[in-house]
């Protein structure tokens, strides 16, 4: 089984790593038909000359705004822009894709997390340390690859209209310092500064709790712009997007338990706080 599982890993890398080279030779040939080099490209959109040699080596994944705007900056009449989703879709494993793409048509998203800091919330330095230990261990242009798509999830802080987001984290994932003491501290500042946004809101389980409704383990609420409401588990690289309404009932039920349970805002920030002044 597991010898499975790493082949299956091992395929799922090289046909994203295929997508991602063949949009990147697109990309060259269409700079070099319009007479620019690297730097001139990148200068006008707003990049360096390295980071369009890596969009064009395939060695990392060029944005959706950058696609969009290399497209119309090259006059390739729409063949950069065709393979956007593509390229989109590859920056994740494949057990991840179709949450990630509910994720992004996701009005509200409620998480809860018992082992790391949430994808959506973490730092890149906290993000890299993470895939560095992933097991089986994974080559260091798809660890780049999966921190800058990572990075890229967060744009949803910044989308409008904004969604509304909550998460209910485990005492016990800030008192790992995954990545180290510095990028400990860098990812529990992190979180205070999230926590300010007016559409976010960041809850504590406290280790004192004695009521506890999750330990069944993590799982994310969805809620997309059509209103449909999903819910999204994973464990071991093994997930599920859940539509069944009984399910999505249960564990709404769940997480409203949890956040009862949990610290308030306020008082979780306050243990967040206190944390950081402790080392």
């Amino acid at each position: 089984m597991e010898e499975q599982r790493q082949q299956v890993d091992g395929q799922e890398q090289e046909a994203s790593a295929g997508i991602l080279h063949v949009f990147g030779r697109q990309l060259k040939l269409c700079r070099e038909r319009a007479g620019l080099d690297r730097a001139e490209l990148g200068s006008r959109a707003g990049y360096s000359a390295s980071t369009i040699a890596s969009f064009e080596q395939g060695r990392r994944i060029p944005p959706p705004k950058f696609i969009d705007n290399a497209d119309e900056l090259l006059d390739a009449g729409g063949l950069l822009k065709a393979g956007k989703e593509e390229v989109a879709r590859a920056q994740y494993p494949a057990f991840f894709r179709d949450a990630a793409r509910l994720e992004g048509e996701a009005v509200e998203i409620h998480l809860y997390d018992t082992h790391l800091v949430n994808g959506l919330l973490q730092t890149e330095e906290y993000a890299r340390a993470v895939f560095a230990m992933w097991q089986p261990l994974l080559d260091e242009a798809i660890i780049e690859q999966r921190v800058a798509a990572r990075l890229a999830r967060q744009e949803i802080f910044t989308r409008r209209p904004a969604p509304h987001l909550s998460f209910v984290i485990e005492e016990t994932v800030l008192l790992r310092p995954i990545g180290g003491k510095a990028a400990w501290r860098g990812q529990l500042e992190h979180l205070m500064l999230i926590a300010e946004k007016r559409n976010v809101v960041i809850q504590v389980m406290p280790l004192s709790r004695q009521e506890h409704a999750g330990l069944a383990g993590p799982f994310t609420l969805m809620e997309t712009r059509d209103e449909r409401r999903i819910a999204y588990t994973e464990v071991q690289g093994d997930s599920r997007v859940h539509t069944e309404r009984r399910k999505v009932r249960g564990l709404e039920r769940t997480y409203g338990i949890l956040r009862a349970q949990a610290l308030t805002p306020t008082d979780s920030l306050a243990l967040i706080e206190k944390l950081l002044g402790e080392r």
